[in-house]
């Protein structure tokens, strides 16, 4: 008998430290380099001089690529949107303001298809005047090369008595499983939060308000579906010198373990990136991007051997003594040095 007990000790000892072997694994990026920028502030008319580019959120779609982004303008912020077939044309090709709230703020948006309304979906935060909660706005399209044709903003939540937000946030996300479309939005506290609502129900009936992940992080949390791997990934980002973290999940409902989260072993971040070559150094902060999907659909799938990341930088100089409004960010692409020019 005690023979079966020791070797029943024995064999749950071993499998309590081999579980950890057997679950998915993904290796991010050691190291990155970054492209020159890509999409810079540009001056307009007075009332229109950009003074940042940020928070992009980008698809590929039959040849061209679609980015949408805030755009800090004086005395308010706003989504622009512009599109091109190649990244070295991107600061060249026409931007558009969106026309979709009266608001003076709105911005971080979020770009999908979501199939089972056959609709192109952006979602996005408003400022509403008196709410100590920002609105979850979406707007719907069925063109998304035509910027005139978003409707105006509806809110998913819109921070009332029924809003089931227990604490306000930022930079909402939305990422569908086979039954479920996930919210997850941070509340600059180092705190991740999650709601949901079913496919059917969607945009609607989102409940369950629940803590998805605890920091220290701040803000623009991105989940994503890692193709050919039962495995989700979340970036999300530090505050100061700005750099990403990364953590990984069986379930969109957690729990999710650390990959990468810390200043000297991140993501990205100032640590493990460095400009390509010919690339004057132009950014030591990695802040509000997103990575390029393989798709451009509600899953939010990317290829884990491929990745590629857009995001807005700047030098840690550059910020210094100036309003966050008026931070010069400028959008560029990291690509993992051991794929780049591939």
């Amino acid at each position: 008998m005690r023979s079966l007990v020791f070797l029943c000790c024995i064999t749950l000892s071993w499998y309590a430290a081999h579980a950890q072997d057997s679950l998915p694994t993904f290796m991010p990026p050691s190291a990155w380099e970054y492209s020159q920028p890509l999409i810079e502030p540009v001056v307009r008319t007075p009332e229109l001089t950009s003074y940042s580019q940020k928070d992009p959120s980008v698809v590929h779609v039959d040849g061209r690529w679609h980015v949408f982004m805030t755009v800090k303008l004086p005395g308010r912020t706003a989504i622009e949107y512009c599109a091109f077939e190649d990244w070295e044309h991107a600061n060249s090709a026409p931007r558009h303001l969106l026309d979709l709230t009266d608001s003076d703020y709105f911005g971080a948006p979020q770009v999908f298809y979501f199939r089972p309304h056959r609709l192109w979906y952006l979602v996005y935060q408003v400022g509403i005047p008196g709410q100590k909660k920002m609105w979850v706005a979406y707007s719907t399209t069925d063109s998304i090369a035509d910027p005139t044709s978003w409707t105006k903003a509806r809110p998913m939540l819109d921070g009332g008595d029924n809003d089931p937000r227990e604490v306000g946030g930022l930079d909402y996300w939305i990422i569908c499983d086979d039954q479920r479309a996930h919210l997850f939005y941070t509340s600059l506290d180092g705190r991740m939060w999650r709601l949901w609502t079913t496919l059917d129900e969607f945009p609607s009936g989102l409940r369950d308000f629940q803590l998805a992940l605890q920091g220290p992080f701040f803000e623009a949390s991105h989940t994503y579906k890692l193709d050919g791997m039962d495995l989700y990934l979340t970036i999300v980002e530090e505050n100061g010198q700005r750099y990403y973290k990364a953590y990984v999940a069986e379930r969109l409902d957690g729990p999710w373990r650390p990959l990468a989260d810390s200043a000297d072993r991140p993501f990205a971040g100032w640590k493990n990136i460095r400009p390509a070559a010919g690339v004057t150094p132009w950014t030591d902060n990695v802040s509000h991007g997103e990575l390029v999907r393989n798709g451009y659909d509600e899953t939010m799938r990317v290829d884990p051997h491929r990745l590629r990341f857009v995001f807005q930088g700047v030098l840690e100089r550059q910020k210094k003594g100036l309003p966050y409004g008026r931070i010069p960010w400028r959008i560029g692409i990291l690509t993992p040095i051991e794929t780049a020019g591939q």
